[in-house]
């Protein structure tokens, strides 16, 4: 019995009978000199998307394509199949007047086998474009069957496991990873556009900093110390300030050892970048424009929909301080609490808990705030700025006000999307908050936990004013291509093992 379409999902079959035919089908070619996986190259001379978009220019002429088999309709002495490339899909038209022997071959086939066809294209009569097969060529063997209808793979779980199935199955994925890659050439454009150098930094790094994120922790041998994958690329970048690069940037890979969900994937990409004698009004206007950027180039136009919402990316983003951001939308002013009980005791009026408790400043009760009244309603691109210190540890003060920081974070979706500093360069201040930090951390279980004695030294050299920020790639390739999940736009994401 022939296959037709893609091969039915494999819990309708005998999926022992499938591998045992397939693979004696393959022992038959071996036995008959014709080994597919001894194929090297083929000659493949056009692409399916290029062939339909172009149709005059090849109307006639003989091309090559290649691809793997998804349909195959036999009628006798003549078939149509379908083959899928890196482009999309085209269908070809074969039978053994023309084909001889081949044909028969063909007929033997299975769907997933990769093939290569050379042929004139012409349009049959239904209209569609095709390629009249003059030799077709098995070039490698599928043992598998693929796992669903042509409908596309639903299950998520294999979806994620298995990508490269996913990709088959599901077109409008690899349009996800397209625009993936476009994005990050769209950054790099940007930002080597306006003078950033593009730079690389240590993934694995000799301490556990003190940073709220826990690492992953391995050990190097031919130094017999522990090492840790990092969780960030700042203290890197800034050294290189220190050094004298006036604008540097990293897309780094960056590791953190805790939870998964729609948002957060141990494994993610981020952008940071710093520039000498500029603070976080020069980041506010350099990220709003970079996303106007990338936008555009990306999708086409500033005006895009995430999950059924209206986002415009090109007007104005709105600017609000935290203060300002509790006052609107949670009603209480910060500016009305005289002391850290007056604050407690106004979050113990509306419901809101604090994670400090009786410790708790003024500072921790408008973070909290924050986070209960304000974000979810931040669905327009939104800049929130001026941050508590007890927050904020990498972040110059604000002269104004020492409460407060030269800090921001930047809004879509009710959804965080990046981090921005006027950086801290004061080295006394800087070690003092990292010991606290180092404190808190241990105190939570972070025994490795350490000051970077390094950076606060290179601090001692130095740093001029400078504005930094930080930013995740993954989120905002899934705002740019509606994807509701961080798993549909990393290529493998973490997963769960399965137990066998």
């Amino acid at each position: 019995m022939e296959e037709k379409n893609i091969t039915p999902a494999i819990e309708e079959q005998d999926l022992n009978e499938i591998l045992r035919v397939r693979r004696e089908k393959l022992d038959n070619l071996k036995a008959s000199g014709k080994n597919p996986f001894e194929k090297v190259r083929y000659d493949r001379t056009a692409m399916s998307a290029t062939i339909k978009s172009n149709y005059a220019e090849y109307e006639g002429k003989t091309v090559g394509i290649a691809g793997r088999l998804i349909s195959k309709r036999v009628m006798g002495k003549a078939s149509f199949a379908v083959i899928l490339d890196g482009e999309g899909t085209i269908q070809s038209y074969l039978s053994i007047n023309d084909l001889g022997d081949s044909y028969l071959e063909f007929k033997d086939y299975d769907i997933g086998d990769i093939i290569g066809i050379t042929g004139k294209v012409f349009t049959t009569r239904t209209g569609e474009i095709s390629v009249h097969a003059e030799s077709v060529e098995l070039l490698s063997k599928s043992l598998l069957p693929l796992p669903e209808k042509y409908h596309g793979l639903k299950d998520e779980d294999t979806r994620y496991r298995q990508r490269e199935i996913d990709l088959i199955a599901n077109p409008e994925v690899k349009r996800t990873f397209v625009a993936r890659s476009k994005i990050l050439t769209e950054i790099r454009n940007y930002l080597d556009g306006v003078g950033y150098l593009e730079v690389d930094t240590p993934v694995l790094q000799p301490l556990e900093i003190g940073a709220a994120a826990r690492p992953f922790k391995t050990f190097h041998n031919a130094l017999g110390i522990d090492m840790y994958l990092r969780i960030e690329t700042e203290l890197y970048l800034k050294r290189l300030i220190v050094g004298g690069f006036d604008k540097v940037y990293e897309v780094g890979r960056i590791f953190r050892n805790e939870g998964m969900d729609k948002s957060h994937n141990p494994e993610f990409t981020t952008v940071e970048m710093y520039q000498a004698y500029s603070d976080y009004f020069d980041m506010m206007d350099l990220i709003e424009n970079m996303y106007k950027h990338i936008t555009e180039k990306v999708c086409g136009t500033t005006q895009i929909t995430y999950q059924g919402v209206d986002i415009d990316m090109g007007k104005k983003w709105e600017r609000m301080t935290m203060v300002e951001a509790v006052k609107k939308y949670a009603g209480v002013d910060y500016n009305d609490w005289a002391t850290d009980e007056d604050a407690r005791a106004v979050a113990k009026a509306k419901g809101v808990e604090v994670e400090e408790g009786d410790s708790a400043t003024k500072g921790h009760v408008l973070i909290a705030f924050f986070d209960k009244f304000v974000e979810d309603n931040l669905i327009q691109p939104t800049i929130i700025y001026d941050y508590p210190v007890e927050n904020s540890p990498l972040a110059k003060r604000k002269p104004s006000n020492p409460a407060f920081t030269e800090r921001f974070e930047y809004f879509i979706y009710a959804r965080e999307m990046g981090n921005a500093f006027s950086e801290l360069n004061d080295p006394i201040d800087q070690k003092e908050r990292f010991v606290k930090q180092v404190a808190e951390k241990r105190a939570k279980g972070g025994n490795d936990a350490k000051v970077d004695e390094d950076f606060v030294t290179a601090l001692e050299y130095g740093l001029p004013p400078t504005g930094g920020l930080g930013f995740g790639v993954d989120r905002l390739v899934m705002l740019l291509t509606d994807s509701a999940s961080i798993r549909d736009v990393i290529l493998f994401p973490t997963m769960k093992p399965i137990k066998k």
